[in-house]
């Protein structure tokens, strides 16, 4: 219920970029206070780390409503999170279509870019956000993190001129030890990560601290990296995974067979933290328990392609009902659920296209279904 795999960019741009025009009068007005509960729910379940419910929200919500920018942005990043990346920058441009000056949605967009391989693309959408304001230093941070995957020189050199106007910028050293990192300059990238962590104590920082370190094979600060990134956030899956990572490099196996039990707690449907698992409990000598957890991997590996197809399915299908086509959506959901009846967000989705199709008891069942697998997928027409 936590991770989303990665699905096709492609598809799910074409799919998402189908959608419709608000409504006007006073069902404009009630769609949109509908969409906006929707995202505040979404926002809550992220929260929660239920992010496939609320990416089925969040769907819903920006149908509902294409031109509110908070809406939109979001939607990005949960896209962004699943690897869609096309879609999720046709949504940030969405989100900067409707408010010009969003900050949030411009970074997002400019990664989103670089991540997709439109490098040049994303430093020409910064250079021209920072040539607007050239004094305003997030807009040159902002040109610091399109020229990352461009130039590295370029980008370090622009991420020090945002550190010498603002020495706190944490994200700046953050950054920048990443940079460091890419280049192998591991003594400063550790300095760099470490001034980001005493700026602002945030995991992420702490993650890429334990890494370095890793790589220089000082275990032990390693792990005292780590465990102030778990300190931070008890729920931080990667900082598990790689605390599992160091303590079996550091031959504590009974150890890393814990914090990757910690992993797979927290997100058991990661296929990768089994297989791992599966690794640990073998150089350990327990061979019935690498077995099972081999097992587990591949039968959760095959069940993450499946559910890949499903989410493919679920985002043509959504779609589809926001262009009017409640038929079209409906066999595609049914389709998604044929594939992956596990997936939740499918018959959510499938709910919904029953409802409009004026089949009330089928509708029902399918909402039934979702929140059977999914207890935050709730009926939305249940309290009516």
């Amino acid at each position: 219920m936590g991770r989303i795999p990665t699905v096709s960019a492609a598809l799910l741009l074409a799919c998402l970029a189908m959608t419709v025009a608000p409504a006007s009068g006073g069902a404009g007005r009630q769609e949109a206070r509908g969409a906006r509960a929707a995202y505040d729910r979404a926002v809550a379940l992220e929260a929660d780390g239920n992010y496939p419910a609320a990416l089925s929200l969040l769907w819903t919500a920006a149908g509902a409503a294409p031109a509110d920018a908070d809406i939109q942005n979001r939607l990005g990043e949960a896209l962004e999170r699943i690897g869609a990346l096309d879609a999720a920058v046709d949504a940030y441009q969405r989100a900067l279509a409707s408010r010009a000056d969003f900050s949030r949605a411009i970074n997002n967009l400019v990664v989103a870019l670089a991540k997709a391989g439109r490098g040049a693309d994303a430093v020409a959408r910064a250079e021209a956000w920072a040539a607007a304001k050239p004094a305003d230093t997030d807009r040159l941070f902002t040109l610091g993190l399109a020229q990352a995957d461009q130039d590295v020189e370029a980008a370090m050199e622009t991420l020090r001129r945002v550190i010498t106007r603002r020495p706190d910028h944490a994200l700046a050293h953050y950054n920048l030890a990443l940079l460091l990192k890419r280049v192998d300059r591991l003594d400063a990238a550790i300095a760099a990560a470490r001034r980001s962590t005493d700026i602002d104590a945030r995991p992420e920082a702490h993650l890429a601290l334990g890494g370095l370190y890793l790589q220089q094979g000082d275990f032990s600060r390693a792990v005292t990296a780590l465990d102030a990134a778990l300190a931070a956030d008890r729920r931080y899956v990667e900082a598990w995974v790689l605390l599992g990572t160091v303590h079996r490099a550091r031959g504590d196996l009974a150890r890393a067979a814990d914090a990757l039990r910690q992993a797979i707690a927290l997100r058991p449907e990661s296929w990768e933290s089994h297989a791992a698992l599966a690794t640990v409990l073998r150089l350990a000598g327990d061979a019935s328990g690498a077995t099972r957890e081999s097992a587990e991997a591949e039968r959760r590996r095959a069940a993450d392609q499946r559910e890949r197809a499903a989410v493919v399915m679920t985002a043509v299908g959504v779609a589809r009902l926001d262009a009017g086509d409640a038929e079209g959506a409906r066999e595609r959901f049914a389709a998604a659920v044929g594939v992956a009846d596990t997936y939740a967000p499918a018959h959510y989705h499938l709910g919904r296209a029953l409802r409009r199709l004026s089949r009330p008891d089928d509708a029902r069942r399918a909402f039934a279904a979702a929140q059977r697998l999914n207890p935050s997928l709730i009926d939305p027409g249940a309290a009516r």
